[in-house]
């Protein structure tokens, strides 16, 4: 999809499709209203800089829109059509590491009361694993920012791949 073509959509139309790339109304409605964009750098910018003005209500609404990682359940279902693309090696991983990866989430959900954010594009399960390990012992406020980060670049993933597909 090309930039004439994200600007000729509906205002309703162009929030959903932001909203697949970040699960964040707020965010995207900031963006639907700084349209339209005269290059797909000017959305980009938009996107991003409209991202670094979340609340964190906001980001914690964009965190809802992820699986945990290596919840194989919810990769088969509900995220079926990214998750293969975003933690396809997860589905190949050991046994061993799901199930350390599932109890490792457990426990990052009890403390910080929101799951694990990684872009996990490239990354193996037990890199993953590794990350999450050393990211459990930050603060709260350390781990929003960390996952906000995350975030930021799964959402830059997404709206690339939104402006490739026609």
């Amino acid at each position: 999809m090309n930039i004439n073509a994200i600007n000729k959509l509906t205002a309703d139309d162009l929030q959903e499709r932001l909203q697949s790339c970040c699960h964040c109304s707020a965010w995207a409605e900031r963006v639907v209203v700084s349209a339209p964009f005269l290059t797909v750098g000017n959305l980009l910018e938009c996107c991003a800089t409209e991202w670094s003005r979340a609340t964190e209500k906001e980001i914690l609404e964009a965190f809802s829109g992820h699986p945990q990682i290596g919840d194989m359940n919810a990769l088969r279902n509900k995220y079926a059509s990214t998750a293969s693309a975003e933690q396809g090696q997860v589905t190949s991983a050991d046994e061993t590491v799901l199930l350390a990866l599932r109890q490792q989430n457990q426990l990052y959900l009890e403390k910080f009361g929101f799951i694990f954010i990684i872009c996990a594009t490239g990354k193996s399960a037990s890199q993953m694993l590794a990350l999450l390990k050393a990211r459990i012992n930050n603060s709260p406020e350390e781990e929003l920012a960390n996952g906000a980060k995350e975030q930021g670049k799964i959402m830059n993933l997404r709206l690339s791949k939104l402006l490739e597909d026609d």
